[in-house]
C-alpha cells in the first residue's frame, strides 16, 4: 500500500488567500490568467502559468519567481511536517448545502501497474511538458493531485478542525484550509491512508510527469534527496457525502453530423428535445437519455436500445464509444451545457453529446475490480484552488 506522509508545505505568510489564489492551471484561459496576475503581484499564477520573459524562458523565471518570494518572505516554510485538512462548502445542483472535505499530504509514487495508487480512467496523450518542466524549474508540487481512499472512517479521522489558516471565497465555494501538526492525529491519518489502495480520481497526467520526475532524480538528483519519491496529493474517502460528480461531454469533428446521427440511431430510440438548456440535464436523468446537439442549438434525446449494449459497463462514455468503434471520427471533451451548445453552433464541432455524470457507486465498482473508464468520464467538483499548500521538493 502507497505511503502518505506529512511535509513541510510553503504557504502565504499573510497574504489574503481570496488575492492570490487561482483555479487550477488547465481550465485557465489567457484572459483568466491575465485578471489574476492583475489582482495581486504575488497571484500563484505567476509561477503556475508562467509567461515569457525577457531574457529568460518562462519556466526559468517562474522558479525565480518562487525563490524571489520565499527570499521576500511571502511564502513561508512550515517548522515541522504538517498535512492539511481542505474543505469545500457548496451548493450541489439540487440546490443542497455540502461540505467536502479530504487531507493534503505527500503520496508514493508507484511505477504504473504496481498496485496501491490505480487510474480510474483510460487517459488521453498529452504531447506538452509544461508540468515537467515547471517542475524542474520549481522543485516543487504546485498543485495537488486529487485521489479517493478506500480506506472507511478516513472522514472521521478529518471532521474535527485543524488550525485555521485561511479562507477563499468564489463562486459559490468556500474553501477553508486548516493545518494539522499535532504528532498523534498526523500518524492517524497517514496510518488510515496508508493502509488501503488509493484511486485516481483528478490529476492522472499530474501523477504520471511525478513519475516521470522520480525516474529522472533517481538518475541525476538535483536537490530532491528522495523527495521526489512521493507528490502532493489531496485525499478523500470513497464514499457519496464526499463527492460530488459531474459530467464531461462530448463533442464530434472529422465526422458530419448526418453520419453521426445515421449511426446513433442504430443503437439508440430518438426523442425531439428542443432547445437545449442547462437544465437539459434533469430531464436526461429522467429518462435515462444522453443528448445529440446540432448546429441550431437543438437536441436530440438518445434512449440507449438495451439489445445493442448487452456486455458494455453501464456509462454513456462507453455507450458512445460503442457505438463509434467502427466509425472515423475525432472526439474532444468539454464540461458544462452552455459551452457545448456554443462551440458546436461555432462550427468547432460538427455536434455534441451530452452525458449523464457517472455515479458514485460506479466509481467504487472501478476501484474494486480494478477496472478503467472511458477518458474524461468524470467531473469531480468543485476544484480546490492553487496556491493554499505548495510541496518543496528538497
Amino acid at each position: 500500500m502507497p505511503r502518505f506522509e506529512p511535509f513541510h508545505a510553503l504557504r502565504y505568510a499573510s497574504a489574503d488567500l481570496n488575492l492570490v489564489a487561482a483555479p487550477p492551471y488547465d481550465v485557465l484561459s489567457e484572459a483568466d490568467r491575465e485578471a489574476l496576475a492583475q489582482r495581486h503581484p504575488n497571484n500563484i499564477v505567476h509561477i503556475d502559468v508562467p509567461v515569457e520573459s525577457d531574457g529568460s524562458g518562462r519556466y526559468d523565471a517562474a522558479g525565480d519567481v518562487l525563490d524571489n518570494w520565499v527570499t521576500q518572505g511571502v511564502l513561508v516554510e512550515d517548522a515541522e511536517p504538517s498535512f492539511t485538512i481542505y474543505r469545500m462548502t457548496f451548493r450541489d445542483e439540487a440546490g443542497t448545502e455540502r461540505t467536502t472535505f479530504g487531507v493534503i499530504g505527500a503520496l508514493e509514487v508507484v511505477d504504473e501497474g504496481a498496485g496501491g495508487v490505480l487510474p480510474h480512467e483510460r487517459t488521453t496523450p498529452k504531447a506538452k511538458t509544461d508540468r515537467l518542466d515547471l517542475t524542474r524549474a520549481t522543485m516543487t508540487n504546485l498543485s495537488p493531485v486529487w485521489g479517493l481512499s478506500l480506506t472507511a472512517g478516513l472522514t472521521e479521522l478529518l471532521r474535527a478542525p485543524g488550525e485555521l489558516l485561511g479562507t477563499v471565497t468564489t463562486e459559490g465555494v468556500t474553501h477553508t484550509i486548516e493545518r494539522v501538526s499535532d504528532p498523534a492525529r498526523v500518524a492517524a491519518i497517514s496510518q488510515a491512508v496508508s493502509s488501503n489502495e488509493v484511486v485516481i480520481a483528478d490529476g492522472h497526467h499530474r501523477y504520471a510527469i511525478s513519475r516521470t520526475f522520480r525516474d529522472e532524480q533517481r538518475t541525476a538528483d538535483t536537490g530532491s534527496n528522495g523527495s521526489a519519491e512521493l507528490t502532493m496529493t489531496y485525499v478523500g474517502e470513497l464514499i457519496e457525502e464526499q463527492l460530488s460528480v459531474e459530467a464531461i461531454h462530448r463533442l464530434y469533428t472529422g465526422i458530419d453530423f448526418a453520419a453521426l446521427q445515421a449511426t446513433f440511431e442504430q443503437f439508440f430510440s430518438f426523442v425531439p428535445a428542443g432547445k437545449v438548456v442547462a437544465s437539459i440535464t434533469y430531464d436526461m436523468q429522467d429518462k435515462g437519455a444522453l443528448v445529440l446537439i446540432d448546429d441550431q442549438g437543438n437536441g436530440t434525446f438518445m434512449i440507449p436500445r438495451p439489445e445493442m449494449f448487452a456486455g458494455i459497463r453501464d456509462l454513456d462514455g462507453a455507450r458512445l464509444e460503442h457505438a463509434l468503434a467502427n466509425v472515423s471520427h475525432d472526439v474532444s471533451y468539454q464540461h458544462g451545457v452552455g459551452l457545448v451548445v456554443d462551440i458546436v453552433a461555432s462550427g468547432k464541432a460538427a455536434a455534441g453529446v451530452l452525458i449523464r455524470p457517472v455515479t458514485v457507486a460506479e466509481i467504487q465498482r472501478t476501484a474494486d475490480e480494478g477496472l478503467l473508464m472511458p477518458p474524461k468520464s468524470t467531473f469531480f467538483t468543485p476544484k480546490l484552488r492553487t496556491g493554499p499548500v505548495i510541496r518543496p521538493l528538497h
